[in-house]
C-alpha cells in the first residue's frame, strides 16, 4: 500500500469517529431535558408566588408636595409683649407637650402682678370690714344695710383677685414673675420667628413657633380637570420621593378640595399617610400614584415574574423540582408591581418570581 492510500484511509477513519461522536451527543440531548431537576442551591435562589384572580386596578400619576398634618400642627403665639430673655429651642428640634420653649420678661405681666397683689390686699380689708359691720349690727350700733354693703365689697374683692389669678395662670408666670411659653403639643419646630433678646409687642409678631407632629403627614396632589372624575375619597395612593426613589409610602385620599387653582387649573387632593422614621419632610416633592379598583377581574401576577423573550411574554409554572412549565401569556395591563395576564394559566398556579431566568434558560436552550 502506497503512502497516498494510507493517508486516504486515515482521513476516512477520523471522519467516521467524528460522525459517531456527533450521533452520540444528539442521542443524549433528550435525556438531559428529561432528567431536568432544580438543585438545592438553585432552589435557595428562587422565590415563588401564586396566580390570583383579582379586580383590575387603574392608576393615575400626579405631582404633589409633602406638608404637615394641619390637624396636628400648632402655632405658638405670645399672649403678652416683652423681651425674650431665654430661648430654649431651635428650628428642627423635637419638643414634648409642656416643654418650656422661651422665657419672657414682660411689663404687662408686672402690671398684672401688681393688680393681683392689690386685689389680695383689698380682699383682706373687705373681710375685716364685713366682720366689723356684723359685730356692730349685732350690738345695735350699725344698720343691716351696712352689713349688706360690706358683703358686696367682699364679693368684688374676691372677684378681682380671682380674675388676676386666672390671668397669671394663663400666662404661665413662674415664681420670679417671668412669662413662660410652653409647647402645646409634642412635635418638631417647623417654623421659628423669634430670637433671643428680641423685644416685641403682641401686635408686632404673628407667632413665635410652629410645632408639627410628623408621625403622620399630608401629601397635596395636583389633579387636572380631565382627571377629576378618576379620584375619589377612600382611594389608595402610592407615594415616592426624589430622596427615596425605591421606597413606597402608602396612604389614602381623605379629602378632595372643590376649588380649582386659578393659575394652574388644578384641583388639590389631600392624601393622609403615616411617616415612619420621619423620612418624609415638609415641602418635599412627591410623585403620587392614585389607585382605583374596578369591578372587572383578571389573573394577576407579580410584574417582575414575567419574562419577555422572542417577542413573547412567559411565566414559569412550578409543579415540582423536576417539572417546571414555560407558559406563554398575554400581558393585558401592568399597574405598579402587578401585571394582569391571560393565557394557559389559572388562579392557584405557583409561579417563579425571582431569578426565573436561570430556570428559563436551562429549560429553553
Amino acid at each position: 500500500m502506497n503512502r497516498a492510500a494510507s493517508l486516504l484511509l486515515l482521513t476516512l477513519g477520523l471522519g467516521a469517529c467524528s460522525k459517531s461522536s456527533d450521533n452520540s451527543t444528539a442521542a443524549e440531548e433528550p435525556k438531559t431535558a428529561k432528567n431536568f431537576s432544580l438543585s438545592d442551591q438553585t432552589m435557595k435562589e428562587l422565590a415563588f408566588d401564586t396566580v390570583r384572580l383579582e379586580p383590575v386596578r387603574s392608576e393615575q400619576s400626579f405631582s404633589g408636595q409633602v406638608t404637615t398634618n394641619g390637624d396636628k400642627t400648632a402655632n405658638v403665639v405670645p399672649l403678652v409683649g416683652g423681651v425674650v430673655e431665654d430661648l430654649k429651642v431651635e428650628l428642627g428640634d423635637h419638643v414634648t407637650k409642656g416643654q418650656v420653649l422661651a422665657i419672657i420678661r414682660s411689663g404687662e405681666i408686672a402690671d398684672v402682678q401688681n393688680q393681683n397683689a392689690n386685689a389680695g390686699t383689698d380682699l383682706a380689708i373687705a373681710r375685716k370690714n364685713l366682720s366689723v359691720a356684723e359685730d356692730q349690727f349685732k350690738a345695735g350700733l350699725a344698720a343691716e344695710r351696712d352689713v349688706v354693703l360690706a358683703r358686696e365689697e367682699l364679693r368684688k374683692a374676691q372677684s378681682n383677685l380671682g380674675k388676676t389669678n386666672k390671668q397669671l395662670g394663663i400666662y404661665g408666670v413662674d415664681g420670679s414673675g417671668h412669662y413662660t411659653i410652653k409647647a402645646p403639643i409634642s412635635g418638631f419646630i417647623t417654623d421659628k420667628d423669634v430670637t433671643e433678646n428680641m423685644q416685641y409687642t403682641t401686635s408686632s409678631v404673628d407667632k413665635f413657633f410652629t410645632i408639627a407632629d410628623l408621625d403622620q403627614v399630608w401629601v397635596l396632589a395636583n389633579v387636572f380637570e380631565s382627571d377629576i372624575d378618576k379620584v375619589k375619597v377612600g382611594y389608595q395612593a402610592d407615594i415616592t420621593t426624589l430622596s427615596y426613589p425605591d421606597k413606597h409610602f402608602k396612604g389614602v385620599v381623605d379629602k378632595v378640595f372643590n376649588v380649582l387653582d386659578p393659575e394652574s387649573k388644578a384641583l388639590k387632593v389631600r392624601i393622609k399617610l403615616p411617616n415612619p422614621g420621619y423620612l418624609l419632610k415638609p415641602e418635599m416633592y412627591a410623585q403620587v400614584r392614585i389607585l382605583n379598583t374596578g369591578s372587572q377581574q383578571a389573573l394577576a401576577v407579580p410584574a417582575n415574574s414575567v419574562i419577555f423573550d422572542k417577542d413573547q411574554h412567559f411565566v414559569l409554572v412550578y409543579k415540582s423540582r423536576t417539572e417546571v412549565d414555560t407558559r406563554p401569556v398575554t400581558v393585558v395591563k401592568t399597574v405598579g408591581d402587578v401585571s394582569y395576564v391571560s393565557g394557559n394559566i389559572k388562579a392557584g398556579d405557583v409561579i417563579v418570581t425571582k431569578n426565573q431566568l436561570l430556570v428559563y434558560d436551562e429549560l429553553n436552550d
